[in-house]
C-alpha cells in the first residue's frame, strides 16, 4: 500500500511541477492541476476500494497521513481557480481588499475547527479509531455535512478536515505572496526596495526569514503594529537582499524536522559566547 501511494504521489508532484514550469497563467495552471490531481486521486481511489488493509493501524495511516496529501492538492487548486475567476477588476485597494477577505475566510475556518486542528497539529491519536476508520463516524464529533455525500469506501469522518488544513496552509502562502506582489508593484514601495544599502546579507535566506518572523512575533516595530510585509520590505532594503516567497519558506520551517529555530538558537549561543569571552578578558 505504501509503495503504491508513494508512486502515485511522486507522479502527481512531477506533473504539477511540469505544469507550473510550463504555465505562467494562474487560472490555466489551476485548471490543468485540477485535471491531473483528480485523475491521480481517482486512481488512488480505485486501488484503495479493492485493497484490504492489513490492520486498523494501516487504515488509520492511510486516511490520516496519505490520502490528505493527494486530496489537499485538489482542494488547493480548486480554491485557486475559484479565487482567480472571482477576482474583481480594479486598482490596488480593490484587489487588496479581495485577497484579504480570502485570508479572513481561512481564519474563520481555522477558528471553527480549532479543536480538531489542535488535535492534529499536536500529534494526538486517542480518537484516531473514530476519525480515520471507515464506518466509525460519530455525529457528536463535529462532522462536516458533506461527509454523508461521500463514498464510504474511500472516506472517513475526518480525513477531509486534514486535507483542508494542508490545503489552507498552501492557500495562505499563495494569498500572502499575492499581497506581497501587489505591494511591490506600488511605486513607493518599489522605490524603497531599489534603494541600495552598503550592507548585504550573506547568510542563508532561511536565517533572515527566521529573523523576520521572530521580529514580527515579538512586536518589535511600531509598538507591535507593523505588518509582516512592512518588516520584510525594511529588511530587504537594509540588508540589500531579496526574501523571495518568504511565506512559503516559513511553511517549510514549520514542518522542518529537528530544530525549527536553528538560526535563532545560533544567535543566542553566539551572543552568550561573546559575553563569556568578554568576561574572561576582564579577569
Amino acid at each position: 500500500m505504501n509503495e503504491r501511494c508513494k508512486t502515485l504521489l511522486l507522479e502527481l508532484e512531477e506533473q504539477l511541477k511540469f505544469i507550473a514550469l510550463e504555465t505562467d497563467n494562474s487560472l490555466l495552471n489551476a485548471e490543468l492541476s485540477i485535471q491531473v490531481t483528480q485523475k491521480i486521486l481517482n486512481n488512488l481511489k480505485s486501488f484503495i476500494v479493492k485493497y484490504k488493509f492489513a490492520s486498523t493501524a494501516e487504515e488509520i495511516k492511510f486516511f490520516k497521513d496519505l490520502k490528505p496529501l493527494f486530496h489537499s492538492r485538489l482542494i488547493y487548486h480548486i480554491s485557486i481557480y475559484n479565487i482567480e475567476t472571482r477576482k474583481p477588476n480594479g486598482g490596488y485597494k480593490v484587489i487588496k481588499k479581495y485577497l484579504q477577505n480570502e485570508l479572513d475566510k481561512l481564519k474563520r475556518y481555522f477558528d471553527s475547527s480549532f479543536d480538531f486542528y489542535k488535535y492534529y497539529r499536536t500529534g494526538n491519536n486517542y480518537l484516531d479509531h473514530k476519525y480515520f476508520v471507515r464506518g466509525k463516524h460519530d455525529i457528536r464529533l463535529s462532522l462536516e455535512t458533506f461527509y454523508f455525500e461521500t463514498d464510504p469506501k474511500f472516506s472517513t469522518s475526518h480525513d477531509y478536515k486534514i486535507s483542508m488544513i494542508l490545503a489552507n496552509d498552501l492557500l495562505q502562502v499563495y494569498l500572502e505572496d499575492e499581497l506581497l506582489e501587489l505591494e511591490r508593484k506600488e511605486p513607493k514601495l518599489k522605490a524603497e526596495v531599489n534603494q541600495k544599502s552598503d550592507i548585504s546579507w550573506t547568510g542563508p535566506k532561511t536565517a533572515i526569514i527566521e529573523l523576520l518572523y521572530a521580529l514580527h512575533s515579538e512586536g518589535t516595530f511600531n509598538y507591535g503594529k507593523a505588518e509582516l510585509r512592512q518588516i520584510a520590505v525594511t529588511l530587504e532594503k537594509a540588508f540589500n537582499t531579496d526574501l523571495g516567497q518568504y511565506h512559503r519558506t516559513f511553511l517549510e520551517l514549520r514542518v522542518r524536522k529537528g530544530n525549527r529555530t536553528k538560526f535563532m538558537d545560533s544567535l543566542r549561543e553566539s551572543l552568550i559566547q561573546r559575553m563569556n569571552n568578554a568576561d574572561e578578558d576582564l579577569k
